[in-house]
Parts: C-alpha cells; structure tokens; sequence
C-alpha cells in the first residue's frame, strides 16, 4: 500500500461553510481521492494533515502553529516513505491581519517545497514528489469570518500563476483547482460538499498520472 500525504489547511480538513462543523472523510476531497484512487485498484492511503488557518510561513498572532513550514520536515521524516505529498495552501496568507500579495505567497509555498524535500528522511528511501494544488479564488467574504477575510480577493489576485511558476521552476506537479471548483457562496472562502466531491474526483486522475 501506498501513502499519500494531503497537507493543507481548512479548505483541505472539509470546514463546513458558516459552521464549525467537519464534513466525513468520504465528503471531503481527500477522503474522495482515496477512494476513488482506491476503486482504480491503486492500493492507497491517505493521510490528513489539515489544520484549520495554516499559512506557507507566516504565524497567526493569535493562534499558534499556523507556520506550515514549522514541523514540516519532521511530519515527511514520521511518514516516509510517501509516494507523494499534496500540498494545498494560500488563502489564509491572505488574511486581514497579513498584507500579502500572491508573489509574497508564492514565496512562501517555495519555502514549503524545500522543507519537503530537505527533510531528514532515512537513507536510500524516495524523496517523494509533490503535487501543488492553488485554491480557487475567494470571493467576497461573508458571515462570521468576513473581517478575518477582508480583501482577500483582492490580495491574492493572480495566484494561481505565481503558484504555477514556483512549481514549474521547482519540478513540482501543479493543479489549479480553480479550474474546476468554486469558493461558497456562503462564506467566500471555503469549499462547500459538491465542491469536495468534484476536486476529489478530479484529483483522482491528476495522481494516477504521477503514481503511474
């Protein structure tokens, strides 16, 4: 059996829209891929890291742990050996209290690229290859989270392209899942359970091509 690692943020951990409620494994995008990936006798695990305001590199002055490249290495050395790690970070690098542009963002998922694949992982074992998945674009945002959120579509205009050259300079896999999914209406940010449905779906055939 193969190990995948999906390293993300609330997008990623199935937050429901205006709620503090988790959709099931099997709702949330990395539950799908699983088992679609699963279905196509893929053999294949896996693992959640998702926690709820990560960053690339910046800190939460008000919560702690939020510095995705703290601990990372670590996490890659307990998982190994990974046939690959999924990285979807970037709306919370916009949030209020961060006046960050998707050039700055796209710094800090490099700093994130390289932690991975530096990480002290045992000898003769795979560096594992890395997916990076840009989140679709937030919208205005709504409800409880809007004064965390305000103007974060305006700040991480052009994200998906400084995303996509990080990880073309760096040999990284790349997907835009803006291509194919949506922020909820209800909150501006995040994804509702169609939308995990369909990016899990469509994940399914974007890693079958890196596993194969």
């Amino acid at each position: 059996m193969r190990h995948i690692l999906v390293y993300g943020d609330s997008l990623s951990w199935g937050l429901i829209p205006t709620t503090r409620k988790r959709l099931n494994f099997e709702e949330r995008w990395p539950g799908v891929l699983e088992i679609g990936l699963n279905s196509a006798d893929h053999h294949v695990r896996v693992v959640e890291d998702c926690l709820n305001g990560r960053r690339t590199v910046w800190e939460d002055p008000f919560k702690p742990g939020r510095n995705g490249s703290q601990g990372l290495a670590q996490r890659i050395e307990t998982l190994t050996p990974l046939s690959l790690v999924i990285v979807m970070l970037g709306i919370n690098d916009f949030q209020s209290m961060h006046q960050n542009d998707a050039w700055l963002s796209a710094q800090g998922l490099a700093v994130i690229i390289n932690t991975i694949r530096q990480a002290p992982i045992e000898p003769g074992m795979q560096v594992p290859p890395i997916l990076i998945v840009v989140p679709p674009p937030p919208s205005i945002p709504r409800g409880a989270i809007a004064p965390k959120f305000t103007g974060c579509e305006e700040r991480s205009a052009g994200l998906a392209d400084a995303y996509k050259e990080v990880a073309a300079a760096a040999g990284c896999h790349f997907f835009d899942a803006g291509s194919v999914v949506t922020s909820s209406e209800y909150d501006g940010v995040h994804l509702d359970a169609d939308q995990h449905l369909i990016l899990g779906w469509e994940l399914v055939g974007v890693v079958t091509a890196i596993l194969n």
